[in-house]
């Protein structure tokens, strides 16, 4: 059975956010699934096989983390959709079924992939009382991003407070169902980028996710709001980094990146 490692929103090897991607014949059991994904012990580990034609989706996709199945994941999408398309298993879009819907995923003529997800549904609350001792900084606001994505977005007071937190892990895991996304402005656009985000997520088994797509589809409606624009392009500053550009759509959010192919080799159980 092949496997690969493919790291996506970047590209070049070693960057971006790690996947694993197995194109099945069909779901094998949900524990050996959740086997193969803790032995890879990436963020996510997705698992794919093509469905008969004429439905509304070309093919059934899953991600589960190293601990848990999860509803909807960018990153381990994308990996998927260029898997897909280098090796010839599909061309054109491709419409994946999963927990969270329909999600199309476009190749493009200059080799990226765009995926269009549900926008992540945003409402402030009040800050939580001890986040921003859990977190290492003061939030200036905080939002609940909804059951889907179900995260905690806090904005932070600059870009060098993110670039600089250093967040106990398991004290963060008493204020979301998945973790926290702290995000602030970028100091100087001319870099590339118009904001920065880094993202912990304890409570899926992932201490510090190194580039998200869920978490931008609440980022995309956040910073578009703030900047006035639907098209931006987001930093994540893990220490392997990766950028997403967001286009916002109403009620969807086209998430746009590369991915890299850095192992393709064989499962032997």
């Amino acid at each position: 059975m092949r496997i690969r490692i493919v790291d996506a929103f970047t590209d070049r090897p070693f960057a971006g956010n790690p996947a694993g991607v197995l194109l099945l014949d069909a779901f094998l059991d949900d524990a050996w699934l959740q086997k193969v994904a803790m032995e890879v012990n990436h963020a996510e580990t997705a698992f794919a096989h093509r469905l008969p034609g004429g439905g509304p989706a070309d093919w059934a996709l899953r991600w589960f983390t190293p601990v848990t199945e999860v509803a909807l994941c960018g990153h381990a999408t994308l990996a998927t959709a260029h898997v897909l398309h280098t090796t010839g298993a599909h061309r054109g879009p491709v419409r994946f079924a999963t927990l969270s819907g329909v999600l199309v995923a476009t190749p493009g003529e200059d080799g990226s992939i765009t995926l269009d997800f549900p926008t992540a549904p945003l409402t402030a609350i009040g800050i939580p009382e001890g986040v921003a001792d859990a977190l290492g900084a003061e939030p200036r606001a905080a939002f609940d991003t909804g059951p889907n994505v179900g995260d905690l977005v806090v904005e932070l007071a600059d870009e060098e407070t993110v670039h600089a937190l250093t967040p106990d892990h398991k004290a963060l895991a008493d204020y979301s169902t998945r973790g926290i996304i702290a995000t602030a402005r970028a100091e100087d656009p001319t870099r590339g980028y118009d904001y920065v985000s880094r993202c912990f997520f304890p409570n899926v088994g992932i201490d510090e996710d190194p580039v998200t797509g869920s978490a931008h589809t609440a980022l995309a409606p956040f910073w578009s709001e703030r900047l006035g624009r639907p098209d931006l392009t987001g930093l994540q500053a893990s220490p392997r980094s990766g950028r997403v550009r967001t286009e916002l759509r109403g009620d969807r959010t086209l998430l746009t990146g590369r991915a890299v192919t850095v192992i393709d080799g064989e499962l032997l159980t």
